[in-house]
């Protein structure tokens, strides 16, 4: 028997999850055409990330899966959090650097796009740009790829616990009942 709370609940978070994420992105395209922001490559690969995550979120939410299921989602969950995380870390790194040592500013990531193999585009925002170490943009004495790290983690760890937690529960009721 499947204990109907546990997949409401779970459908609920993921939905949560999903509206987010759209939240997050909504920010992220205020800060660029009302207060002027312009995003750096890393912060287009954090919009990238977090896009990543709303999406498996909404499926995971439309499709409610039970058992296995559960924990793929888990894992594309964790996997596009682990990701943006990695690229906000990457991106307070370059922030943290002192002046003179970050490599000057390239070509705008939709020239590179059009020009470049992709492989080369990621290598070559990965490693970061002057644009990149600009601090334009801080909330409660943190910038904002800080704020995108807090908030990938804490978005991966709540959609892990609700997919793998409903999976572990559906399990404890099925051998209980």
């Amino acid at each position: 028997k499947y204990d109907l709370r546990v997949s409401t609940n779970k459908r609920l978070l993921n939905f949560a999850g999903f509206i987010a994420c759209v939240a997050l992105l909504g920010y992220a395209y205020y800060a660029q055409y009302k207060l002027g922001l312009e995003p750096c490559p890393l912060c287009i690969f954090q919009r990238i990330g977090f896009a990543a995550l709303g999406v498996v979120f909404l499926i995971a939410g439309l499709h409610n899966p039970r058992g296995w299921g559960s924990t793929i989602y888990s894992v594309l969950i964790a996997l596009a959090s682990l990701a943006t995380v990695g690229v906000a870390v990457r991106h307070l790194y370059v922030q943290s650097l002192p002046p003179g040592t970050i490599p000057a500013c390239g070509a705008p990531l939709d020239v590179l796009l059009q020009f470049t193999p992709v492989t080369e585009v990621i290598r070559k925002v990965l490693t970061g740009s002057g644009e990149c170490s600009e601090i334009n943009w801080r909330f409660l004495g943190l910038a904002m790829p800080a704020w995108v790290l807090i908030t990938a983690l804490g978005l991966g760890v709540v959609g892990v616990l609700t997919n793998i937690r409903s999976r572990h529960r559906k399990s404890r009721l099925s051998v209980a009942g």
